[in-house]
């Protein structure tokens, strides 16, 4: 039948209230009872529904109009999506139908449901989605609906399209918003352990600040830090940040495998517990006691390498979610890289230490001793001497032994060896040669290039220097010769230099504790400025040093 005007007018009216319905400030569920209740009014239908599909196509909300709230009560569940609304699911176009019970879809009514005739029935689609559906039963006044019903029902599902996407679009608008806001917090948090882990090499100071930040972050009571002994099978109590400090200190020290810093540490994966009350297994009972519901326990690790294992706990029942896991796992990567950065550096200052010491060992032993070692073989001499030659020689050793005690004296300041002064490399020799052939008995002879050797790197001069002056003193010391020749020359890319002795000689194999020493400090020096040195020697045929140093020129 045609609507007449007053009826357009009326639905007209109706439609645009139901518009504006639409861009208040109200939920979805408020919005779609509007438009389930318009429906029932402007259809003229004793029940009206509205079924809400999630995005899996599953009934997930049910908006009724005309039922009680005795008759819902009384209920068992509301409809689950079969029969004629399973059918209407499925479908793209309206369903009209006279009689529900004659339908061959139709499955009846469950108890306590009232019974209902005439059916109209709208899908809500989104493009080619369906999004839901509008239905309608029992028309009042007339045996079943009509197209004027369907039409109005249609446009009034068109409304509830829009208002159900934008709503959806507002939740996906504030998820996202909401995981942007938790990603700045995150990047954060990490930018602020990264920058106070990087601007620190002491260990104490990292774990510190490790620590104070994820228990600010995280809300924490108590924080720990075990770092792994060198045995790899101790794991010991390095820090502890917060309440209840004296309980946790009573059990400091896990093996591998115990507990949960042990278990940790063995498997290298993280391990929460949210009801510590029920875990048995949980080593540190007086924890419990004191209040204490849950702990989280992260591996320190450094690439492959465990460094340790973090742990925090919480009086709080408030569970650690997934993302707060995934930042105690980024901040103990950060902790472990930092904490063997720590080590490594506090190892590289021992062994710069140990690297001084036997560099002040060397000039010693190279410098002094062997100037010592000079003298004292002068003054031996002095005892088959007369006694004018005598009394010469012991003024010599004296004046000598003021050199060196100027020396030694020189060193003690400022730490470095003598340096060989204006002369270069041939005028050390030189000087060299002329003081081991005023203390020793044996012939020494030196030959060099004319031309010299164009101020040759200082490091490579005292390299040769002193590789010359440790063979002069073996000589003395042990070869027993009778004559000694030291030769330099150079190449296009090296200085060479060679010191031959007639002496006794000896085996490399064997040779003693001070001797080995001595070689030792050549084959350092030499290295150290990317030459080598080579030593050959036979029993009662003599010793060679071949040493050679790169031939670059000072800049």
């Amino acid at each position: 039948m045609p609507l007449t005007h007053e009826q357009l007018q009326e639905r007209m009216t109706a439609l645009h209230q139901v518009s504006l319905e639409l861009v208040k400030d109200a939920s979805l569920e408020t919005l779609l009872k509007r438009i389930v209740k318009a429906a029932c009014e402007q259809a003229g239908a004793r029940y009206a529904a509205l079924g809400l599909l999630d995005d899996a196509g599953k009934l997930v909300n049910f908006i009724s109009v005309g039922m009680t709230d005795d008759q819902l009560k009384k209920l068992k569940h509301p409809p689950i999506g079969r029969g004629l609304i399973g059918e209407l699911m499925n479908a793209d176009a309206p369903l009209r139908i006279s009689k529900i019970r004659d339908h061959p879809k139709s499955v009846g009514f469950p108890r306590n449901h009232p019974k209902m005739g005439s059916f109209l029935g709208v899908p809500i689609h989104a493009g080619k989605r369906q999004l839901g559906q509008l239905y309608l039963t029992d028309k009042i006044g007339a045996p079943e609906f009509d197209a004027n019903d369907e039409m109005i029902v249609q446009m009034l599902a068109a409304y509830a399209s829009v208002a159900i996407q934008n709503t959806r679009l507002l939740e996906q608008m504030r998820e996202r918003d909401t995981t942007l806001t938790r990603r700045s917090i995150d990047m954060n948090f990490l930018y602020g352990i990264a920058s106070a882990l990087a601007s620190s090499l002491e260990l104490d100071e990292i774990l510190n600040r490790t620590l104070q930040h994820v228990m600010s972050y995280l809300n924490m009571e108590v924080g720990e830090i075990f770092l792994l002994d060198e045995d790899k099978a101790t794991l010991r109590l390095a820090l502890h940040r917060g309440d209840a400090a004296e309980i946790f200190w009573k059990k400091n020290i896990f093996r591998m495998g115990e507990g949960y810093p042990g278990a940790v540490a063995l498997t290298r994966k993280p391990m929460t517990n949210k009801r510590l009350t029920k875990d048995t297994n949980f080593v540190r009972r007086e924890v419990v006691r004191a209040g204490f519901q849950q702990v989280a326990c992260i591996p320190l690790l450094s690439g492959e390498n465990l460094m340790g294992v973090m742990d925090v706990a919480t009086r709080s029942a408030v569970p650690l979610d997934g993302r707060n896991m995934e930042m105690l796992m980024a901040v103990a990567t950060w902790a472990g890289l930092a904490i063997e950065n720590a080590r490594l550096h506090s190892n590289a200052r021992r062994l710069a230490v140990l690297e001084e010491r036997d560099r002040i060992g060397m000039d010693l032993h190279d410098g002094v001793i062997q100037s010592i070692y000079g003298l004292g073989l002068s003054l031996e001499s002095a005892m088959n001497e007369d006694a004018h030659e005598a009394k010469q020689r012991i003024q010599g050793a004296i004046d000598g032994l003021n050199q060196v005690i100027r020396d030694l004296r020189t060193y003690i300041l400022d730490l470095k060896p003598r340096q060989i002064g204006e002369d270069g490399l041939i005028g050390g020799i030189q000087r060299l040669i002329a003081e081991f052939k005023t203390h020793t008995p044996i012939e020494a002879t030196f030959s060099y290039p004319e031309r010299g050797l164009r101020k040759l790197t200082e490091s490579y001069l005292l390299a040769l220097f002193h590789v010359c002056q440790e063979a002069l003193a073996n000589a003395a010391k042990h070869a027993k010769a009778k004559s000694v020749h030291v030769s330099l020359w150079k190449t296009e890319d090296r200085v060479v230099m060679e010191i031959r002795d007639n002496g006794i000689g000896f085996v490399m194999e064997n040779t003693n504790a001070n001797i080995g020493h001595g070689l030792a400090n050549m084959q350092a020096r030499v290295q150290a400025v990317g030459g080598d040195v080579e030593i050959t020697s036979n029993i009662n045929d003599g010793t060679t040093v071949l040493a050679w140093v790169p031939y670059h020129l000072r800049a």
